[in-house]
């Protein structure tokens, strides 16, 4: 699920706010280009997320046996198989 521009700008706000709040970071840099490496690492996490997801699609859909999605086994495999990708990318 892709989130659009708006929502990872109004996420990269909540994050860089909630962490100053907090006092977890201290910045030098202005916020705009903190918000924009924020909305970089968004971006790249949900784009991995879709390639792993169709990695694992593409697994499943290649047994022998037909597995009907939401099932409790594709359901099963899919988690099994999404952490297996999820750990050869580096998550």
């Amino acid at each position: 699920m892709m989130l659009s521009d708006d929502k990872i700008s109004h996420l990269s706000h909540i994050l860089l706010s909630a962490l100053k709040e907090k006092n977890l970071i201290t910045t030098k840099a202005d916020d705009s280009i903190i918000r924009k490496e924020i909305k970089k690492s968004i971006a790249a996490e949900i784009k991995t997320g879709e390639e792993i997801d169709a990695v694992v699609r593409k697994k499943l859909s290649s047994f022998s046996k037909k597995l009907t999605e939401g099932s409790s086994e594709w359901e099963i495999l899919y988690k099994k198989f999404y952490a297996e990708e999820s750990s050869k990318k580096g998550r």
